[in-house]
Parts: C-alpha cells; sequence; structure tokens
C-alpha cells in the first residue's frame, strides 16, 4: 500500500460522484483559506523550540497585520518567549473558531517561518494589530517582560476537513485577502437549511451534478457560492453552486442565492 493511500475500505460506504457537470465549482484557493482562517480567531498553538532543539508546544493569542502575518505578544517569563529569544524558527497551528462535531472535519492552517522583533512603523503597526485582535492585552503589552513577534510566514498548509488540504507559498498568503462572507454566513446557512429546503435540492439537482439527489443541505457559504451536503440513493455526497459572480461583502448573499434559486429552478422547467 502506498504511503499516501488510505488502503482498501472494505465495506466502507463510498462517495458517489456527480452524474452531471457541476455548473460552476469555484471556491476560495488555499492561500484565502488559509487568510480567512487567519483573521476568524485570535488564538492559536505557537509550536517553538527549546534550548535543547526539542519542539514546545503553548497556547497564544495574536492579531495579524495587513499580510496576514501573526503579531504574538509573549513574556520572556514563559518558556516560549525564551524559546523564540533563542530560536526564531516557529509555526501557529489555528482551528476554524466554530468546530464541527467530529474534531477532524475542522478547517486548520499552520503558518511556518520565522519571528522578527517590529521596529520603526511596523511596531505601532503589530501593536494596533494585536490590540485590535485581543483588547485584554492592553493590561500586559507595555510591561517590559512582554515583547511583540511578527511571524514572516514562509510556508503555509490549510486542511478543509476531510479530503480538502493544500499549500500555498508566502507571496500567495500575502496577497490573499479574508472571504468577506464565510464569517458572518452561519446565519444565513441556519436560514436555507430551515426554511428554503427546497431551493437547495434543486441547486443540487441542476447545478450541482446531482439529479438523482433526494435531500440537500448547506453547509457553508463563502464570496464564490454555497457547499452543499447532497442525498442520493448511491450515498451522501457534497458539491457547490456557484454565484454568477464573486461577492466583494456579505450584503450581497441574499441576492446570490435568490439568483442561484431561480438559475436552478429555470433549468428544472
Amino acid at each position: 500500500m502506498s504511503p499516501t493511500d488510505h488502503g482498501d475500505p472494505g465495506d466502507a460506504p463510498t462517495v458517489p460522484p456527480p452524474l452531471t457537470p457541476v455548473a460552476d465549482d469555484r471556491r476560495p484557493s488555499p492561500a484565502e483559506e488559509a487568510r480567512t482562517l487567519a483573521a476568524g480567531t485570535n488564538v492559536a498553538t505557537l509550536a517553538s523550540l527549546t534550548g535543547d532543539g526539542e519542539p514546545w508546544a503553548s497556547f497564544v493569542t495574536y492579531g495579524v497585520l495587513p499580510d496576514g502575518a501573526p503579531v504574538l505578544c509573549v513574556s520572556r517569563m514563559a518558556e516560549h518567549g525564551r524559546n523564540l529569544a533563542d530560536d526564531p524558527r516557529a509555526s501557529v497551528a489555528i482551528v476554524q473558531p466554530d468546530p464541527p462535531g467530529d474534531p477532524l472535519a475542522s478547517a486548520r492552517v499552520t503558518l511556518a517561518g520565522a519571528v522578527e522583533r517590529p521596529a520603526g512603523d511596523e511596531l505601532a503597526a503589530a501593536r494596533e494589530a494585536h490590540l485590535a485582535a485581543v483588547p485584554a492585552a492592553n493590561v500586559y503589552i507595555d510591561f517590559t517582560d512582554f515583547s511583540l513577534w511578527v511571524l514572516r510566514v514562509q510556508r503555509v498548509r490549510w486542511v478543509g476537513g476531510y479530503g480538502r488540504m493544500d499549500s500555498a507559498d508566502a507571496a500567495s498568503y500575502a496577497a490573499a485577502r479574508p472571504d468577506p462572507v464565510k464569517p458572518g454566513a452561519a446565519y444565513a446557512v441556519q436560514h436555507l437549511n430551515e426554511d428554503h429546503a427546497d431551493a437547495l435540492l434543486v441547486m443540487a439537482q441542476q447545478l450541482g451534478g446531482f439529479p438523482d439527489a433526494t435531500e440537500a443541505s448547506c453547509t457553508g457559504a463563502d464570496r464564490y457560492g454555497l457547499d452543499l451536503r447532497v442525498v442520493t440513493p448511491r450515498g451522501y455526497a457534497v458539491t457547490r453552486a456557484g454565484y454568477a459572480e464573486p461577492l466583494d461583502d456579505a450584503r450581497g448573499l441574499r441576492a446570490a442565492t435568490v439568483e442561484l434559486t431561480h438559475r436552478a429552478r429555470a433549468l428544472a422547467g
């Protein structure tokens, strides 16, 4: 068995493929997904190296600069603070703030690189970014034992749950912007599932490639479209329903989903 192959699942269920082409399966790039996750919370696990070269994981808070670089504020009284001062190599692991029931289905990202002490104008920007994300830090940010560190991201690894993962380079990560829809889409997703299940089903049948779908629910929304989970006689599957145009902000979500519904129903006759 290949080390990258799960092997024969035996009698485990398989995911049925689409029966017709998916009309528009655009979705955020790995860099966009990573930037959205980094912007969506203020807590992470920091991995640093001890003086003996041993790995050390610790809980930290952070803010982000405009290029997505995490800004940490740590004390040299803490082991991770001394580690960063001795060896700048570090990474942070960030997990989506509202994980599903299965933790391994959570979206997460690892940002790896080296930390630097900001100086000059960047020091003021880093301080502002950290306080904007962690207001409670105003109590200790100016203590003499605390220091600000900026993680210069060199490597990005994003995981979107089972079967969805990819890497991004530093330049792509810095150039991407957080998704303007996904962080605030929970209410819209709930509303679609509770009040518009019929519309979601016709989207899955006509736009999502599953004409044999008997049920459909929305599991997420972003600037490019909706994630759908479908039930078919062949089993469960996931698919996409893409908007006519990407959204610049969350205010366009309602109109975009209405347009999707009209388009799908027109195809259904």
